[in-house]
């Protein structure tokens, strides 16, 4: 799960393994000043975000393969390619922050209580990066000429 996350975060494969591999440094390291075992969740994804920040400033890329976010079967294959093209450029337009909040959220299926505690920021800040990530990706979408479903807007 932290390399698919590292993953969707940089969007480039090999900068998450080595944001990965770092993480896993550093969770051992400050593993003694966890206080609360029940925390370890969000602590270990808010070391993996701020890891993969500081891989994306060394870098300063942030291209890969992103899989399908938001985006409801249906049973049409060409139309599954399209949307998920479509998606996959919306997606790459997120800036970091917003980014990480969709994939921590969506991906990771982690409430958005601990959302912010991965990133390490308020709750309502959390909820904010949200909403403007979402609202980031409807318009990206329909400014390819695909209008967004009801019950995609609510994702």
């Amino acid at each position: 799960r932290l390399h698919a996350t590292a993953t969707l975060i940089l969007r480039d494969m090999h900068l998450a393994q080595d944001a990965v591999q770092e993480t896993l440094i550093r969770c051992w390291r400050q593993l003694p000043n966890l206080r609360d075992v029940a925390t370890f969740d969000g602590w270990l994804y808010r070391i993996l975000v701020r890891t993969a920040a500081d891989e994306a400033s060394k870098r300063r890329r942030f291209r890969a393969n992103v899989k399908t976010l938001f985006v409801e079967p249906s049973h049409n294959g060409a139309n599954d390619l399209a949307d998920r093209e479509l998606l996959e450029r919306a997606f790459a337009r997120l800036s970091l922050e917003h980014r990480a909040v969709v994939v921590l959220r969506h991906y990771a299926d982690l409430p958005l209580a601990d959302v912010a505690l991965a990133l390490g920021v308020p709750l309502g800040t959390a909820k904010s990066r949200y909403h403007y990530a979402l609202a980031e990706l409807r318009t990206a979408i329909e400014a390819d000429g695909r209008p967004v479903t009801a019950a995609e807007g609510r994702a």
